[in-house]
């Protein structure tokens, strides 16, 4: 499952860098400093002990990663924006190396309730930020720079909220998907295939989970194009790009949705079931009000129509998930470690019930208050005869 194929530093490290982690760690609250006394006794401050790689999976627990202890690229970027408080630096869009962290979010949520919208609060000074900064600044009767400095703060400073009652991403999402049709006919889906290339994923019982996910994913396209869906995929059979790439094929292709396809595993081989998630913190408000609905649809229809054990759906801060612009689900088909789940991954049968689990819940996510179908029992066929009923009305 880890997404964090490169590791900085790991238990047992050395290196003065491990002393400014350590400096982070204490800013965030997840490390206590060191007494006067310790520090006496031991100058290990340049260790990545187990003190340390605790606080790590502290932080990596509240920020909603993959919680291993190791400090990946992905909890790095993470840590470091961290400390970041709104008004510590001057913020603006940087093309290539565009700004992250805590200030950012602040940013985001203030523009959000006073009604400039930068779609979504992410933590990643983007072009729908900048955007949304040089509205507020002309709104108020600022330069219009896109930058977030001195006089751009104190301009919030002197304004108050102007939207209750929710959040404004939240209904937003909500309102798009409603006033946007019931049919999936049209649509564009991206699919994410887990790992590839190189990077195999989980191998256990005789499975590769690159293999399986794009097996999947392979039967879900068929499923999706037959129906009149546009199904755009992020890798092949000897590609594996990183998160950020992928999240920019779902960007540039402006996509209706992003289904994340991956196989669990863990050292308990006991361990069993499917799990969904979506963008989801609780810091600023930042969620996807409609990637939680269908995670949780595909969550249902799954579990419905397989037997697999319920995981439930959760909020998640990892990359892929916050770097989308669109409602984005990382699923976790089963796991590749259980035996008798590995078993059923290698059943054709069982991967095509998967697949339709997974395009019924795509569909019924745009019937809204129209679907009345109990979970489970909606088949393709009936998607089928939905849609031409559709365009006939339509015609």
């Amino acid at each position: 499952m880890s997404d964090q194929p490169v590791a900085l530093f790991r238990l047992g490290d050395h290196g003065a860098a491990i002393r400014s982690i350590r400096a982070l760690l204490q800013a965030t609250g997840d490390l206590a400093p060191r007494s006067m006394q310790d520090r006496s006794a031991s100058d290990d401050c340049d260790v990545y002990d187990a003190d340390v790689a605790e606080a790590v999976r502290a932080f990596q627990q509240r920020r909603g990663l993959i919680v291993d202890g190791v400090l990946g690229p992905h909890t790095h970027i993470a840590l470091d924006g961290a400390h970041w408080k709104l008004g510590d630096r001057m913020l603006s869009h940087i093309p290539g190396h565009m700004l992250q962290g805590d200030d950012v979010a602040e940013l985001q949520e203030r523009l959000l309730s006073l009604g400039f919208s930068p779609d979504r609060v992410d933590g990643v000074f983007g072009t729908n930020t900048e955007q949304a900064v040089r509205r507020f600044q002309g709104g108020v009767g600022l330069a219009v720079d896109g930058s977030v400095g001195p006089r751009t703060l104190r301009a919030f400073a002197d304004l108050t909220r102007s939207v209750s009652g929710g959040s404004p991403h939240t209904l937003r999402e909500e309102e798009l998907v409603r006033t946007s049709g019931h049919r999936l006919v049209g649509r564009v889906v991206v699919l994410d295939p887990g790992h590839g290339g190189s990077d195999t994923g989980t191998v256990a019982h005789g499975l590769t989970e690159s293999r399986v996910t794009l097996d999947l994913a392979r039967r879900i396209e068929g499923r999706l194009s037959a129906i009149g869906v546009t199904v755009l995929f992020t890798r092949s059979a000897t590609s594996g790009p990183d998160d950020l790439f992928r999240a920019s094929i779902a960007n540039q292709s402006h996509a209706d949705i992003m289904l994340s396809l991956h196989c669990d595993s863990i050292d308990q081989s006991r361990a069993s079931g499917v799990a969904t998630f979506f963008w989801g913190l609780e810091r600023f408000g930042a969620w996807s009000a409609v990637g939680e609905h269908l995670a949780n649809l595909i969550q249902r229809e799954i579990v419905s129509r397989t037997g697999l054990a319920d995981c439930r759906s959760h909020p998640r801060g990892w990359p892929l998930l916050q770097r989308t612009q669109m409602p984005t689900v990382r699923i976790e088909a089963g796991y590749l470690s259980h035996p008798q789940d590995a078993a059923r991954l290698t059943d054709p049968d069982f991967l095509d019930t998967l697949a339709e689990a997974i395009v019924v819940a795509l569909q019924r996510m745009y019937l809204g208050e129209d679907d009345t179908n109990a979970t489970g029992v909606l088949r393709l066929r009936d998607l089928g005869a939905y849609n031409a009923r559709q365009r006939t009305s339509a015609e």
